[in-house]
């Protein structure tokens, strides 16, 4: 029941908040709870959708994009807005980029020292000065997450020979650093095996 009934919180917590936010903008003409005796849930959500929709729509032209980047010089000269602006700006990018620019796979590297494993994620193939500046033929840009937390972590720049690469996905490696490793990937499969070998 806990899972069901937080979830539940959460969305309505989320559609009060749209709610409480969106409807007050409208109009008293344009607003449907006006000729109602009660509310409408999901209202605000429902205008707030649609307006998004709408202006994605319009920036999508020409005209809409000119807007944006007036729109974007403005902010690039302000001192401090522009520089929550480019965070802001850049941790959306990464979050609504296309899968396929995705961690490639898990792995298993020397952290923080030789002899201790931890779970990472293979980002790419190191390129540019950093691979220049360092010593060794195949570098590999490796996230290394923090538990139970994955969302922060550490940048490292490791040889490709030093990582062991897991056959578990992503995904799977992710449920497993959040769980601080309670949930183990696999683990129901390689216990059937064991049990099936020793009744052999």
């Amino acid at each position: 029941m806990a899972p069901v009934t937080l979830t539940g919180y959460l969305v309505w917590g989320a559609i009060n908040f749209f709610d409480e936010k969106v409807i007050p903008l409208i109009p008293l003409i344009y607003n449907p709870e006006t000729y109602l005796d009660h509310s409408i849930p999901g209202l605000g959500v429902l205008l707030f959708l649609v307006f998004t929709t709408i202006i994605g729509a319009i920036t999508k032209g020409f005209f809409g994009r000119q807007i944006v980047k007036v729109g974007e010089l403005l902010v690039a000269k302000t001192p401090v807005v522009r520089t929550i602006y480019n965070a802001v700006k850049q941790i959306l990018e990464t979050a609504l980029k296309n899968s396929s620019n995705s961690f490639q796979n898990a792995c298993l590297i020397q952290y923080p020292r030789s002899g201790i494993w931890a779970v990472a994620f293979i980002s790419t193939e190191t390129r540019g000065e950093i691979s220049a500046k360092i010593d060794e033929k195949k570098l590999v840009s490796v996230f290394l997450p923090t538990t139970p937390n994955p969302t922060s972590g550490f940048l490292l720049f490791i040889p490709k020979k030093d990582i062991l690469l897991l056959d578990m996905s992503v995904e799977e490696a992710a449920k497993l650093v959040i769980s601080a490793g309670l949930v183990i990937p696999g683990d129901v499969g390689i216990q059937e095996k064991n049990n099936e070998s020793s009744e052999k």
